[in-house]
């Protein structure tokens, strides 16, 4: 007996229709801003209102060996710019201090690190943030630049180089 009902209930179940309305739609925002359609919900998702008649029913199958499903790899285009001093500046400064800052397109994302190269060489180790504070430079001339890194240490973004002048007073 029971398994003619639960047979009875397969059968209902199957045979049964589903309408459309039944299906609901969700979009959200994803970390690189695109905005994704799913019939899943999620958080900070809302659900997408659809009018009656704006589903279409396929009476042909679709073809999916023409489909490319293999995974794409996101490259991400970061994009790093120093933004203190200005190219050319003159800083006057007896105990040769500069406050050296940057920016980074888009949003630094975590495990990015930045290099700081002065004349050509690293200045000190990378660090998890674009702002540099350096102390007893040189009368002279000096170039900057900085580099992004990734997780890895690869430079992913660098900067342009920016020349300037440190002014300090000489005791002759």
């Amino acid at each position: 007996m029971i398994k003619l009902l639960l047979f009875s209930l397969l059968v209902i179940t199957l045979a049964a229709p589903v309408h459309p309305n039944t299906a609901k739609i969700y979009v959200w925002r994803n970390e690189n801003g695109v905005l994704v359609f799913s019939d899943s919900p999620r958080a900070g998702a809302v659900e997408v209102k659809t009018k009656p008649g704006n589903i279409i029913q396929s009476s042909t199958s679709v073809e999916t060996k023409v489909l490319d499903i293999t995974p794409q790899k996101i490259i991400e285009k970061y994009e790093i710019v120093i933004n203190t001093p200005k190219n050319n500046a003159t800083i006057r400064d007896n105990t040769g201090s500069i406050y050296i800052g940057g920016g980074i397109k888009p949003r630094f994302k975590s495990g990015l690190e930045v290099q700081l190269l002065l004349d050509g060489k690293p200045h000190q180790n990378p660090q998890k943030h674009s702002m540099f504070s350096l102390r007893n430079v040189d009368r002279g001339e000096h170039k900057i630049k900085m580099l992004l890194l990734d997780e890895e240490g690869k430079v992913i973004a660098s900067s342009a180089s920016v020349t300037f002048y440190m002014h300090r007073a000489s005791a002759n």
